[in-house]
């Protein structure tokens, strides 16, 4: 036999043993992925010792599924508990509306125990850095002996209607403090900023002692303004690029706000950051008088460098001062629980008319007609107001 041909005999083995190799390869992954077919497969985790009893394992399932009494949340709350407090709050936020009377019970004990703090909304647009400006406030603030409470508000997806509540994660020192209480809560359907019970949330942070409330919006725009009902100070984040003097004209967030703070002012972006801070500073010159006589002011941060966080606070006691010495403070708090009278008058009656059982047998049929073009919308909404209030009488 020729070596040439002998060589490519060679060669043709090797090639059909190199082949057969890979596919078996193959067979032997595709078996172990046959084992583990989810992508989230979790190794076992460590088993449970033996000196652990299972009675007690069962008494502490048990006390976790008991709901407690309203009078147990209330001492809870009134003793400072955290649990007690997110709990409540949780109560407080249901749809349920076998809950309603329950946490209404508790939201009026906690009213005489409430008005003890200071309430400041902060807001911006999404990417401004809110969350790690209120851990760097906040950690601020508890060093100075206060209190902190962090009403956080996500937004909820108009598609699946969830919501991330992820701002721990970016308070990592603060979430650790003793002194300090985050609750994230979805914004849900409520247009402003806020969660659908971001008011009665503060009554219960200030009946469990916290003396500073910090109500972080979702990333708001020009009209979206309903935090400025609830708190005492508005204090409106912007980064450098965001706006010039024309955002003065602009009748929105920026004529509620009470302090303009340019955040990420660090690093290459302290000369940008001091720019913005003088358009701004000329765009207020155009907004009219605020009702409480304060003139807004303009300043610069940074929340990683910590730069600028002290002279924000000496800023909201300034405004404190000054409007309780005019009388601006109490007024504005009146005004305010009249305005949340009226909301939450509001949504009970959305609340009532969406559970009422007529309307909830009727409201797919008549939402199918609608669609269909068989109604008007207007026509049905009419029908279904008149069913209603049949019903009631």
């Amino acid at each position: 036999m020729p070596i040439n041909k002998t060589v490519s005999l060679s060669s043709g083995f090797l090639k059909l043993f190199l082949f057969s190799l890979l596919l078996l390869f193959k067979q032997i992954i595709l078996a172990n992925k046959k084992e583990h077919t989810s992508s989230l497969h979790e190794k076992p985790g460590v088993s449970q010792p033996e000196f652990i009893s299972s009675s007690a394992v069962k008494q502490v399932q048990k006390f976790r599924k008991k709901q407690p009494s309203a009078q147990e949340l209330i001492e809870g709350i009134l003793s400072g508990k955290t649990s007690a407090l997110s709990r409540a709050i949780t109560l407080v936020e249901s749809t349920n509306v076998n809950h309603l009377a329950k946490a209404n019970e508790v939201i009026t004990a906690c009213l005489p125990h409430a008005n003890k703090s200071i309430r400041i909304g902060i807001t911006g647009v999404p990417g401004v850095g809110k969350s790690t400006f209120i851990e760097s406030f906040g950690n601020h603030l508890t060093s100075l002996g206060k209190k902190v409470a962090v009403l956080a508000v996500d937004p909820s997806s108009t598609i699946s209607h969830g919501s991330i509540l992820g701002d721990k994660t970016r308070m990592e020192e603060l979430v650790k403090d003793p002194n300090a209480f985050i609750r994230p809560s979805a914004s849900g359907e409520t247009l402003g900023g806020v969660a659908r019970k971001t008011r009665e949330a503060i009554t219960l942070c200030e009946a469990a002692g916290f003396d500073t409330i910090l109500i972080e919006t979702v990333g708001v725009g020009q009209s979206e303004t309903a935090v400025h009902g609830m708190v005492d100070f508005f204090l409106l984040l912007k980064i450098s690029g965001a706006g010039d003097e024309l955002q003065g004209i602009k009748r929105g967030i920026m004529e509620m706000a009470d302090a303009i703070v340019i955040n990420k002012a660090d690093g290459d972006n302290i000369k940008k950051a001091n720019l913005a801070k003088a358009e701004f500073n000329r765009a207020l010159h155009l907004f009219p008088t605020k009702k409480s006589g304060w003139k807004p002011t303009t300043t610069t941060c940074s929340a990683l460098t910590h730069e600028g966080i002290p002279e924000i606070w000496k800023t909201i006691e300034q405004y404190v001062e000054f409007a309780k010495t005019n009388h601006y403070f109490i007024e504005n708090r009146k005004e305010q629980n009249q305005y949340w009278l009226l909301e939450t008058i509001n949504e009970q009656l959305k609340t009532n008319f969406y559970n009422h059982p007529e309307i909830q047998k009727l409201l797919d049929a008549t939402k199918k007609a609608v669609r269909n073009g068989e109604f008007s919308p207007f026509a049905a909404a009419q029908l279904l107001l008149n069913i209603y209030h049949d019903y009631k009488k």
